[in-house]
């Protein structure tokens, strides 16, 4: 295909997803897609970020052939505490592992523990907020001072506490971060669907005998999903640093597991003398961190941009 044909064929894609009068839902659907990329695109720091979130989740898929496995837990103890060199890139730790290769298989973990958080507290934040701005009433009252009582606590002391109480280990990480996390996402549900909740098209969908469940899944559902993703990105850094927070007290990620908060725990001790052992970790945790962020941030400005 020549440089000439592929231009026409892209102008002739662009112009359909542009089109102000679309011929059917699907095209409708896919040039407000469009359009927002384009809206995120002109966004620098926003594509900064996507660029890391991107780099992490390529880092995490391909960490075996960029790093090597055994590496990230083999103990060489000759070869403990020793700088970057060519051999190892980001130095060796207090037990000769290859800091490298466990940060590099690191973001295996970390990105494990965001996609079982999200997957645990979008549904429970939505089965709580959709029901109580749906009904209102008594369901409203009661299930809003639930989540009142969660919200009363600090987010990093509850999820010590529960984290405490259930044991160590990766999948009680994340059960402790979700039982802390999913009280906004009900704010925010509750909010969405009382602003809907006497619009004509809910009204008409009564008028036709549909459920409430029906109505709540297929009406108003899909009008919360994109607040809701934009929270998720934004919280994806809350969630990082609280699970590194957990990693480094020893109760999430247990040994040799290359957790990044168990790393910098573990380097604490020589951070004076052979400080790469927990910056290394420290600055990944950072960098995941702003990436999130900057994410978050540049869809919030898309939405908001739409919205007006």
């Amino acid at each position: 295909m020549s440089d000439v044909t592929l231009r026409a064929d892209l102008g002739h894609w662009r112009g359909w997803l542009l089109d102000q009068a679309p011929g059917s839902r699907w095209q409708a659907r896919l040039g407000r897609w469009y359009r927002a990329w384009l809206g995120f695109r002109r966004n620098g720091l926003a594509m900064t970020g996507f660029g890391v979130v991107l780099l992490l989740v390529g880092i995490a898929i391909f960490a075996p052939l960029i790093a090597d496995r055994e590496a990230a837990t083999l103990q060489v103890l000759t070869q403990r505490l020793e700088p970057a060199s060519w051999q190892h890139w980001f130095g060796t730790d207090e037990l000769g592992r290859d800091i490298y290769a466990r940060v590099v298989f690191g973001s295996r973990i970390t990105l494990t523990i965001v996609a079982l958080v999200s997957a645990i507290v979008v549904p429970v934040g939505l089965g709580i907020g959709l029901p109580a701005g749906y009904f209102g009433g008594m369901v409203d009252a009661v299930l809003m001072r639930i989540t009142d009582i969660f919200l009363a606590f600090p987010r990093l002391v509850l999820a010590l506490a529960f984290a405490a109480a259930l044991g160590p280990g990766i999948e009680n990480a994340v059960i402790a971060i979700a039982l802390t996390t999913w009280p906004p996402y009900a704010r925010l549900a509750r909010a969405e669907t009382l602003t809907r909740r006497r619009a004509e098209f809910i009204e008409a969908a009564e008028l036709q005998g549909a459920s409430h469940l029906r109505i709540l899944l297929t009406q108003i559902v899909p009008l919360c999903l994109p607040s809701v993703i934009i929270r998720l990105t934004l919280d994806m850094a809350g969630i990082i640093l609280t699970a590194a927070g957990l990693g480094f007290l020893g109760l999430g990620a247990q040994p040799p597991a290359p957790e990044w908060g168990a790393m910098v725990s573990s380097g604490r001790q020589v951070l004076l003398d052979q400080w790469w052992v927990a910056t290394i970790p420290g600055m990944a945790i950072f960098i995941t961190s702003v990436g999130f962020n900057l994410l978050g941030d540049g869809l919030r400005d898309v939405s908001d941009s739409r919205a007006g």
